[in-house]
């Protein structure tokens, strides 16, 4: 029998240098299954890229930014108060639509039977550069 499929939401998170351009680089994935109780974020910042897309954009903010996203994704103690909050709140917090240098897409869902490997598999589509084929 083969594992069971549960709903998840995702959304791509990514830099947005200039925000009245609307221009962005995509840096990760926030994924959110409930009945699997698995809330994640992940992020690649490729700091090669960011150069070629912001040269003016320091990375050391953009960095510590991006990992206090991943540390409230995951409930981190130490993440502040929306940590605490439960994952879909947690989830929702992270996803809402803001203004600011680190943003997300809006939020899509789909069926999975792992959660971790579909947000690898996410950040394949979305993040990761391409692989070139020979």
């Amino acid at each position: 029998m083969p594992p069971a499929r549960v709903w998840y939401s995702y959304a791509v998170i990514r830099v947005v240098p200039r925000v009245e351009r609307g221009e962005c680089l995509n840096v990760g994935v926030l994924l959110f299954a409930r009945t699997a109780r698995f809330l994640e974020a992940r992020v690649e910042l490729d700091r090669a890229r960011l150069r070629a897309f912001a040269p003016w954009l320091d990375p050391a903010p953009v960095e510590r930014h991006l990992a206090a996203f991943v540390a409230v994704s995951l409930g981190a103690p130490d993440a502040g108060p929306i940590a605490r909050l439960s994952p879909s709140e947690r989830f929702h917090w992270l996803a809402a639509p803001r203004s600011t240098l680190v943003q997300t897409s809006p939020t899509h869902v789909g069926r999975c039977a792992d959660p971790r490997a579909t947000l690898d598999e996410l950040l394949d589509a979305f993040v990761r550069p391409p692989r070139v084929m020979a």
